[in-house]
């Protein structure tokens, strides 16, 4: 039978109720019930029998309090002991407030801790026994180091508790302890979360991690957790990390705004998770790195700082129905001896690869999909990954990649919309392509580079913006039932050296069948160009327009003039004065004037035996479009080869296009091409900051400057660079290589036309074409030029040069419907055929 015992001070609790509640407690026989009356009770309390000690008013009217120094205030020594609506207060937040001694057991229901932690002590192994421990709709606060520690052979059990404001770990179990928390609420921790060691155990059920200052959910050694229907809000570090042997099991949980990765599983730990979200990681979604090995089902990952997934060492990680959105860096990376499975995933806008594989690492893919990323696949590993079934769109670079020495089987795969190369297979690597599709690519469909001997069979590629299939200087490979339709350039393309067997292969409504450089060497086995054969070494009757067969590189990309053609002799005094002709530039023909006067006392030292002093001739032009960057340029090139400091001084014009590439290992080559086209003459480089964007991040740019710089420096003496764009960028260009600011030693202003100087270049234009306009035209084209918004759009020369064309094509008009007009009539530009200003 229960005895109910009665605590309270002096003069209340009528007669037989007691002092202190140690009296009470050594007083009551096990079962026994002991009640307390409000108030602050400083106390050091053994409950060394199964009693249990309550508030008579409810949760907060009783406070125990140990005296000052002394801890903890409760210690439990016997079994199924409980406290009810009480308040515990530590006497040192490092030390328990309340200790369960091994063998013991407690009850804390509705009871608050505060100022100290609450431990639980068992036997070192379970034949000591265990330690029991029940925190029912308990808050646990202020204490130092832990706020729950249980060790040793412990079994507790959490409902409904909220642990906050640790200077230290939230919840630590070591030994063999274990837990089960159902709506545990853990916040305000400096430490873990939770933190488990040794061969601890852990269940989690609907409870939040929030703001721990580390690890959200620390496990190590030989630790297990589930957890289901959790969150783990903005952890310090990782959300959760498994090193050691540990195992963790995750369902429906959300891991958010980790300050480093979402999940992270080192050295032989396993980690399985299902249904599971990580969002705002502030490095990796999930990071798998040692022996480790993840597997992740239904899972969701969002914004990662890094790569999504990031895979290292042999780690082993398995993904299926995943769904990766977002992130600065790669979709999926592994590197190392790493193996990762990917099955029915989906990698959405990720700011680099959506699937990167290197070293030595292996990867598997069947059924995913890749958008809108800045690469789609990228394989560099040669240990032979596979993808199947598996869709990349919409890529703003290469589609899928097989990367220099890398080996890869691709079947079924579908490409579509990439910015550059739709495939490509780099020098040396190895591929095997198995159907598939390739289509609306900005680049080549399929590119083979330099000794690389793909083996491509039943390979679609439709409406390539260029070639269908690039094979470059020494590529090969055997090509089977391919079918190439309506590419922009020729279908197949074949390079110096190149020997692919191309069998059963159809063309259908390309620009043009078969494009060869000298020294190709193409098989073609029953292959057919729009149903007629197609051969090589004779024209294709495939073309329907009547073209070769066969074509140069030069067809497939258009140089920027002619450097085949040795330029005329020409005189310097004639070449200034087609400068001074210009229109306006004033500053800029001053330039020029100087810089020619410098070269001509160079080039007078030099033919007298004397040293040259220090000069760069490489300029950077700044100007808005259409201020006569070109025909500067292209004069200044005719200037130092009539000075005798140029070979040939003619003009080769490029752009951003024509030196980066599409793919890894395609820039320098570009670049030294076009730079090599240039050698005795001038390289006009046009919108040059573009080789430089602001955030520039994996940009083949920075590579084309970098060759650029080593090209210039081997053949200083042979070439002169041009380096054109708007002003305020191109200083951002100049910086972006330490070895351009020493070598762009001058910067040549090209202002904006004023607007007579614009009717000047239209009168220009005029008299080049029998034209004349008419005093009153020229009038009103000059109130039409000042009344012209000088924005974004403005064209300058340009805008004249148009303005002159549409008055032309006016003129045509009007004149059209005179029935005899003389003479004067045809040739007169009048005010009417002036555009109407509200037209431009």
């Amino acid at each position: 039978m229960t005895t109910r015992h009665t605590v309270a001070p002096k003069g209340q609790g009528g007669r037989g109720a007691y002092r202190t509640i140690g009296e009470a407690i050594r007083a009551a026989s096990p079962g026994d019930l002991v009640v307390i009356a409000p108030g602050t009770w400083t106390e050091n309390l053994v409950l060394d029998r199964a009693v249990v000690l309550t508030a008579e008013h409810g949760r907060g009217s009783v406070v125990i309090a140990p005296p000052p120094g002394e801890a903890p205030a409760v210690t439990v020594a016997g079994p199924d002991c409980a406290l009810h609506n009480i308040t515990v207060w530590g006497s040192d937040a490092g030390l328990p407030a309340v200790s369960v001694s091994p063998g013991a057991g407690l009850v804390l229901e509705e009871c608050s801790v505060e100022g100290g932690r609450v431990q639980a002590k068992g036997p070192e192994d379970e034949e000591g026994g265990t330690t029991a421990l029940v925190l029912r709709r308990c808050r646990l606060e202020g204490a130092r180091l832990a706020g729950l520690h249980l060790a040793g052979s412990v079994r507790a059990r959490v409902e409904d508790t909220a642990v906050t404001g640790v200077d230290g770990t939230g919840v630590v179990l070591s030994g063999t302890a274990s837990l089960d928390a159902v709506r545990l609420r853990l916040e305000r921790t400096t430490g873990s979360g939770v933190r488990l060691r040794g061969r601890s155990r852990l269940r989690l059920t609907d409870s939040v991690l929030a703001g721990s200052g580390r690890a959200g959910l620390l496990l190590e050694d030989a630790t297990e957790a589930t957890a289901g229907e959790s969150r783990i809000e903005t952890p310090g570090a990782a959300g959760v990390h498994l090193t050691g042997s540990a195992r963790a099991e995750l369902t429906d949980c959300k891991i958010r705004g980790a300050a480093a990765s979402g999940l992270v599983v080192q050295e032989t730990a396993r980690l399985s998770a299902s249904g599971c979200s990580v969002a705002d990681a502030g490095a990796n979604g999930l990071l798998v790195t040692g022996a480790g090995e993840a597997e992740l089902a239904d899972c969701r990952i969002d914004r990662s700082t890094f790569s999504a997934v990031h895979l290292a060492g042999t780690a082993v990680g398995r993904l299926a129905d995943c769904r990766v959105r977002g992130g600065a860096e790669h979709g999926v990376h592994a590197t190392g001896e790493a193996r990762v499975e990917l099955t029915d995933c989906g990698i959405v806008d990720v700011a680099m690869t959506g699937v990167s594989i290197l070293e030595r690492a292996v990867a598997t893919l069947t059924g995913c999909r890749v958008a809108g990323s800045a690469a789609g696949i990228g394989i560099g590993s040669p240990t032979g990954s596979t993808v199947a079934d598996s869709t990349v769109t919409g890529t703003k670079e290469i589609g899928v990649q097989v990367a220099k020495g890398a080996a890869a089987s691709l079947a079924g795969i579908r490409i579509s919309g990439a910015g550059a190369a739709g495939l490509v297979v780099d020098e040396g690597a190895e591929a095997t392509v198995t159907g598939g599709w390739v289509e609306n690519c900005a680049g080549s469909g399929a590119v083979v580079w330099t000794g690389a001997r793909p083996e491509m069979t039943g390979l679609r590629i439709d409406r390539p913006g260029k070639n269908g299939v690039f094979l470059a200087e020494g590529a090969g490979g055997t090509f089977t039932g391919l079918d190439v339709s309506r590419a922009g350039f020729p279908a197949l393309h074949v390079a110096a050296g190149a020997d692919p067997v191309f069998r059963h292969c159809r063309v259908r409504d390309c620009a043009e069948a078969l494009g060869t450089d000298e020294g190709a060497k193409p098989v073609l086995e029953d292959c057919t160009a729009d149903g007629a054969p197609l051969t090589f070494g004779a024209p294709a009757a495939a073309a329907a327009n009547g073209t070769s067969g066969t074509a140069p590189a030069a067809k497939a990309a258009k140089t920027g003039g002619d450097d085949t053609e040795e330029p005329e002799e020409e005189n310097l005094e004639d070449l200034l004065g087609e400068l001074h002709e210009l229109v306006g530039l004033d500053r800029v023909k001053q330039d020029v004037g100087s810089l020619v006067k410098l070269m001509q006392t160079v080039r007078r030292r030099e033919e007298a035996g004397l040293p040259a002093p220090p000069l760069s001739r490489h300029l950077v032009f700044a100007g808005n479009p259409g201020t006569g960057k070109t025909t500067v340029a292209r004069l200044y090139g005719r200037l130092l080869k009539a000075l005798g400091l140029l070979r040939r001084g003619h003009l080769i014009e490029v752009d951003r296009t024509a030196l980066v590439g599409e793919y890894v290992g395609h820039t320098g080559p570009k670049t030294t091409a076009a730079f090599n086209r240039a050698l005795g003459g001038v390289l006009f480089i046009d919108e040059a900051y573009s080789l430089a964007p602001a955030l520039a991040g994996n940009d083949f740019g920075t590579e084309a400057v970098a060759t650029l710089v080593k090209l210039m420096e081997d053949h200083r003496d042979d070439v002169v660079v041009i380096a054109a764009g708007y002003p305020g960028d191109m200083h951002r260009f100049i910086g972006s290589n330490p070895g351009l600011a020493s070598r762009f030693g001058r910067t040549l202003l090209f202002e904006d036309y004023e607007s007579a100087e614009l009717v000047s270049i239209v009168e220009f234009q005029a008299g080049q074409h029998r034209y004349e306009l008419t005093p009153t035209a020229r009038t009103e084209l000059l109130g039409l030029f000042e009344g012209m918004p000088r924005g974004e759009g403005f064209g300058n020369g340009r805008s004249a040069r148009q303005i002159f064309q549409e008055m032309t094509e006016r003129q045509a008009q009007r004149v059209a419907e005179l029935s005899a007009p003389t003479s004067e009539e045809l040739i007169s530009l009048e005010a009417q055929d002036l555009p109407h200003p509200a037209a431009r």
